[in-house]
C-alpha cells in the first residue's frame, strides 16, 4: 500500500479521536497539522488549541491508538505544537494582538485572589503562552511585590506605556506587567473617588503597549463594585475567575461576585478553592481549617466549573513575600495543585472560544440586538 493511501486512512481514523473538553473530532477542529509516512513509520503533529492543555496526555493516547489501528504501520510518533485560540469578536479591535483577556476577582477581600492571579500568569508562561499581567487593584496593589519588582518603573515609549518585565528563571520568557504600585511611594495612601479609577484602568487598558499575548490576566480588587464594570464597560473579557475559601462568610460573597459577572454580560470560566486544606510538611497529615469542598459545591449549585482547590502552605506566603512567585510550582504538593488549576483555566478558555458566541462590553449588541445590561438575569437595583 502507498505512504499516500496509507495517510488516507490515519487522517480517517483520527476522525475518531475526540478533544476530551470540546467533544469534537480532532480533524474538523483542524488541530492535525500533518501525517508523514515512511515505511510504517507514522509522525503525526497534532496542533494544541493551548500550550496549558489539560488533557494533553489524552489525546497522545487516543492518536497513538487510532494510528496503530492502520493496516502497514509499524511505530507512531506523536508531536504537540500550540496555537491559542483567540476570543473571537470585538476584542480585538479594543486590544490588537491580545487574544484572551482574563479577569481574576473575588467576593471579598483576603482570600488569595492576587496570589491565584500571578500563579495563574505565571503557570501559563511556563506552559509557553505569551502572558501580561494588569494589577486592578488601585487602591492595594500587591502585584510589584509578589514578582520583586518593588523597584520597577516603567517607560514611556512613542506615547505609549512599556510594562515591566518579569523574566521566568532559567528562561527567556517574559511576563508584561503593569500597576499603580510602579508609579506611587510605596507607602502613600490613594485617595481617590471612582472617576480617577475609571480613568486608570482606561489607560491601562488603552495605552500600554502589550504586544502580542495570548493571555492577559488581570487582577481585580475585592467585591462587585467600580473597577469590574469599568473593565466590562471597556472590553470585552473572555472570561472571569472567582476566589473564595471554603467557609460559608466567604463563599457568599463568591456567590454574589459570580451572579455580579453574568450580571455585565461575563463568562464564569470556573471557581477557586484557597486554602482549602493545611497540609502537615512532617507528616502530611491534612486538616480542613475553613471546612473543605464548598466552593465545588457552590460552583456545582451556579453550574460555572470548579477548576482546582489550593493548600494552605508556607511556600506560597514565601513566594510572595520574597517575590518568587516560581516558587509556587517548585513544591510538589503546592506545585501539582497550581499547575491542575492553570491547566484547568486553559481548557476552559478554549471550550469558552469555541463554543459560545464572542464575548462582548457593555453596551455592544450581541447578535439578538441586547447589550450586556440589558441580558437576561440583569436586575437594576432600584431605590425607594
Amino acid at each position: 500500500m502507498s505512504n499516500e493511501r496509507i495517510k488516507e486512512q490515519i487522517t480517517d481514523a483520527l476522525r475518531g479521536v475526540m478533544d476530551p473538553e470540546l467533544h469534537q473530532d480532532i480533524v474538523k477542529l483542524k488541530m492535525v497539522k500533518s501525517v508523514a509516512v515512511c515505511d510504517g513509520a507514522v509522525r503525526v503533529e497534532i496542533e494544541l488549541t493551548t500550550p496549558a492543555c489539560p488533557l494533553k496526555d489524552v489525546i497522545r493516547k487516543d492518536v497513538e491508538r487510532a494510528v496503530r489501528g492502520v493496516a502497514g504501520v509499524t511505530q507512531v510518533m506523536v508531536e504537540f505544537s500550540a496555537s491559542v485560540r483567540p476570543s473571537s469578536g470585538p476584542l480585538a479591535d479594543a486590544l490588537p494582538g491580545v487574544k484572551n483577556v482574563l479577569a481574576v476577582g473575588a467576593g471579598k477581600g483576603g482570600v488569595g485572589k492576587s496570589t491565584v492571579a500571578v500563579a495563574a500568569a505565571v503557570g501559563l508562561l511556563r506552559d509557553g503562552a505569551t502572558v501580561g499581567l494588569l494589577d486592578g487593584d488601585i487602591y492595594g496593589p500587591s502585584i510589584p511585590t509578589m514578582l520583586g519588582l518593588g523597584d520597577a518603573q516603567p517607560r514611556v515609549k512613542n506615547e505609549r506605556i512599556l510594562p515591566i518585565e518579569w523574566r521566568l528563571p532559567g528562561s527567556q520568557s517574559v511576563l508584561k506587567v503593569i500597576s499603580i504600585g510602579f508609579m506611587i511611594d510605596p507607602d502613600k495612601a490613594l485617595i481617590w473617588r471612582g472617576p480617577m479609577v475609571h480613568g486608570v484602568m482606561r489607560q491601562f487598558l488603552g495605552q500600554v503597549d502589550w504586544g502580542e499575548l495570548d493571555y492577559l490576566v488581570i487582577d481585580l480588587p475585592p467585591g462587585t463594585g467600580d473597577v469590574p464594570l469599568t473593565l466590562a464597560q471597556s472590553v470585552p473579557l473572555t472570561g472571569a475567575v472567582v476566589v473564595c475559601t471554603p467557609q460559608e462568610v466567604a463563599l457568599i460573597d463568591a456567590r454574589r461576585a459570580v451572579r455580579m459577572f453574568r450580571d455585565v454580560g461575563v463568562e464564569c470560566l470556573g471557581m477557586v478553592e484557597n486554602m482549602s486544606y493545611y497540609a502537615c510538611p512532617h507528616c502530611g497529615k491534612e486538616d480542613d481549617i475553613f471546612g473543605r469542598g464548598g466552593a465545588k459545591q457552590s460552583a456545582d449549585r451556579l453550574n460555572v466549573p470548579f477548576l482546582g482547590e489550593i493548600p494552605i502552605n508556607g511556600v506560597i506566603r514565601a513566594a510572595g513575600d520574597e517575590g518568587r512567585p516560581e516558587r509556587l510550582f517548585e513544591h510538589e504538593r503546592t506545585g501539582q495543585a497550581f499547575s491542575e488549576m492553570v491547566r484547568n483555566l486553559a481548557g476552559q478558555i478554549t471550550v469558552r472560544n469555541l463554543t459560545k458566541p464572542p464575548p462582548r462590553a457593555i453596551g455592544q449588541p450581541d447578535q439578538q440586538g441586547r447589550n450586556a445590561a440589558n441580558a437576561p438575569g440583569h436586575k437594576p437595583i432600584g431605590i425607594g
